[in-house]
Parts: structure tokens; C-alpha cells; sequence
């Protein structure tokens, strides 16, 4: 079964307004960013990215309902702007709130992650420190909030906020 376009600007339609040169510089920007680019074998695994993450932080602090990191800001995890890259900062902010979380609620509840909230207030440069703060807002028998900050080592600058909602799910015993 063929799928039709919602939309009632065709990609035909959208071509045929653009100039040769436009297009050309278009595909020039894509091919520098990289997006046609293939998968290498190596790199097609599974938890490949969090296992790059992972290696990026170190842990400082640990106490029930608080946790604290030390994130090094690498060139693998970088923007094409020198700065950290938004998904980068999202996975950090979850694997960091999921582990302040299970200070307080333990291994016998899952949890999933209900909402994940990021402030991008400004960027951490590649080869920075970033000190990243997790604490446990609120902490029920069926949801724990976590609120993650993201300073600046050497300056105490805040450069990223985030907030994660969880659903505390208790195990199923069969």
C-alpha cells in the first residue's frame, strides 16, 4: 500500500523552487556534517553510545537522594560548534537522574521515565569540566523527581538544567 503525503507542498514542488546552486550547497552542508555518512560495523552494537557516556563521567559524591559527576566534555559528544551536543546532555542528564533516583528508591522498583526536561542556558566547551548535581526532589511510592544541574568546574557557572519525572513500577513476582 502505497503512503500518501499529508501535506500539500509536494517534494517535487519544493525542488523545483530551489536553484540549482542552492541544492548543490545544500548537499555540500550535508555531506560536511556528516549525515551521509554510513555506520561503521564497530560502532553498530548495542549500549554503544552509553557506553560512551558512561566514560565521560566520573563520580564525586554519592549519599541518599544525591548524587554528583564529574563530566569531561570529549570531542566525540561535541556539536559542530565546539560546544557539549544536545543529546549528549539529555543521555547524561537521564543515566545521572536514574542513578539519584535509585539512591532513594532501591533495586526493587523499575523505573520508567515518564518526562525528561533540559534548560540549555548556555554551552560547555569541548575539553571542559562540568560538575553535574543530582538531587532527589520528591520521592513517592509511585513517582520520584530528580533535578539535575550542570556547573561550570572552574567558573561555578550554570550552563544546563534538568528535571526528570519517574514512575516507580513495582517488580512483578510470577
Amino acid at each position: 500500500m502505497e503512503k500518501q503525503s499529508t501535506s500539500c507542498i509536494s517534494q517535487d514542488t519544493i525542488i523545483k523552487e530551489q536553484t540549482p546552486e542552492q541544492i548543490s550547497e545544500l548537499g555540500a552542508f550535508l555531506q560536511r556534517i556528516g549525515v551521509s555518512d554510513t555506520i561503521p560495523l564497530d560502532y553498530d552494537v548495542k549500549d554503544y553510545f552509553s557506553n560512551i557516556i558512561r566514560g565521560l563521567l566520573q563520580v564525586v559524591h554519592v549519599e541518599s537522594g544525591r548524587i554528583s559527576y564529574l563530566l569531561r566534555v570529549k570531542p566525540v559528544v561535541t556539536n559542530v560548534y565546539g560546544g557539549l551536543h544536545g543529546g549528549a546532555l539529555a543521555s547524561v542528564a537521564e543515566m545521572v537522574a536514574v542513578d539519584c533516583a535509585r539512591t532513594v528508591v532501591g533495586k526493587e522498583k523499575e523505573l520508567f521515565l515518564g518526562e525528561l526536561s533540559n534548560s540549555y542556558l548556555s554551552s560547555a566547551p569541548r575539553n571542559a569540566e562540568v560538575v553535574v548535581d543530582a538531587s532527589v526532589v520528591r520521592s513517592g511510592r509511585n513517582l520520584t523527581v530528580v533535578a539535575v544541574e550542570f556547573k561550570m568546574k572552574k567558573s561555578d557557572k550554570l550552563v544546563y538544567t534538568s528535571r526528570a519525572t519517574f514512575y516507580n513500577m513495582p517488580v512483578a513476582s510470577l
